[in-house]
């Protein structure tokens, strides 16, 4: 993933810190040092937040290991300063397994807050003191904030776990489309709740609200457009006047293409046989050198992806997210007919909502 560092993989899963996380960390250690609490105390309060953000890859993994038992591979797990998030490689389609995989993650925080109860008490239980003066000890502390996990990815509220709990409830009743916009309403709802409380108390629900709101505007918007490109072959998007470059082009003569037309990538051939793509990006990069004698081959992308014309379009546009690449080659029996780019499916999507819409075009 783009700005994120790999830590470690665990059961084939890469787990990443992205850049944030580690500007985040140093602010608490440079907050503490500064307000005078030495650097003891402010080593163990960097050491609380890792510990918090470890039971935050568990809880990850926790959705990772159950959507793996219904066939779904989970893509990566990325900490951020405002927790993990697991790329699911997609959706389950069916109500109980989206559930199933939605309450996994809060589950294994009630595993963690059960295992740290049975510690403290065995250790005498909570010091009360310490509570009223810091909230308890490290592992009470730990304890507390495990319970406020589960609560709060309970609310059923997209973009939380909770909110996918609801959805996979409402799906079993009035379908996965209709689910998601009523799931995404209430999660707005609540989102509006906070927002306001916010106002009176604390202006972090303020950012929390706004970060529900957006997340289930997005999950309703995403559903929309997998409902109307599920079942649809990539054909129907793609487009099949395109131009190609030679592996052994000058990069001034892509160049030219580039500037020539509205073409962003270019499929590669050598003797008709497609090689890769030479992305727009590439020829950005490279600035000014474009006009010396670099050849298209020696830049290309070689491993890009290949897409079947019978391949459907949910699973091209998918394929595009996940690789970061606007535009795919076509081929039909091993041989090029056609490219598809995001541009060519947004164009496809106003279409066809259009006709929905009893619009033209």
């Amino acid at each position: 993933m783009k700005w994120a560092i790999k830590i470690g993989e665990f059961a084939g899963i890469g787990v990443f810190l992205h850049w944030t996380f580690l500007v985040f960390i140093a602010w608490i250690l440079f907050y503490d040092l500064s307000a005078g609490q030495g650097i003891n105390a402010a080593v163990q309060g960097v050491a609380f937040i890792l510990a918090i953000f470890a039971c935050v890859v568990l809880h990850e993994f926790g959705h990772a290991l159950m959507a793996r038992r219904f066939g779904i591979r989970t893509r990566d797990i990325t900490l951020l300063p405002i927790g993990g998030v697991a790329r699911l490689e997609r959706i389950p389609e069916q109500p109980l397994q989206e559930f199933l995989v939605a309450v996994a993650g809060p589950a294994v925080n009630v595993v963690i807050a059960i295992l740290l109860a049975i510690v403290v008490t065995a250790g005498g239980g909570p010091d009360l003191e310490a509570m009223k003066e810091t909230g308890g000890g490290f592992l009470t502390r730990l304890l507390l904030v495990n319970v406020g996990l589960v609560i709060f990815n309970m609310i059923p509220a997209f973009p939380m776990d909770g909110g996918r709990a609801l959805r996979a409830i409402l799906s079993s009743m009035m379908g996965h489309l209709r689910a998601t916009d009523t799931a995404a309403t209430v999660g707005q709802f609540i989102a509006i709740l906070f927002g306001v409380l916010g106002f009176f108390t604390n202006g972090m629900l303020i950012f929390i609200a706004l970060f529900i709101y957006l997340g289930a505007q997005q999950e309703a918007q995403m559903a929309h457009v997998r409902a109307l490109l599920h079942g649809v072959p990539v054909r129907h998007a793609m487009t099949t006047m395109f131009r190609t470059v030679s592996v052994d082009d000058l990069l001034d003569t892509a160049e030219r293409q580039f500037l020539a037309g509205d073409q962003k990538d270019f499929p590669v051939l050598d003797h008709q046989n497609l090689v890769g793509m030479l992305r727009a990006q590439r020829l950005v990069e490279l600035g000014d050198s474009t006009n010396s004698r670099i050849r298209v081959g020696d830049v290309m992308q070689r491993d890009c992806k290949v897409v079947e014309v019978t391949s459907m379009l949910q699973e091209v546009f998918e394929q595009m997210q996940h690789d970061g690449c606007s535009t795919l080659p076509v081929v039909q029996k091993g041989k090029l007919v056609g490219i598809v780019s995001l541009e060519n499916i947004g164009t496809w999507l106003m279409a066809q909502s259009g006709r929905k819409n009893g619009g033209f075009s």
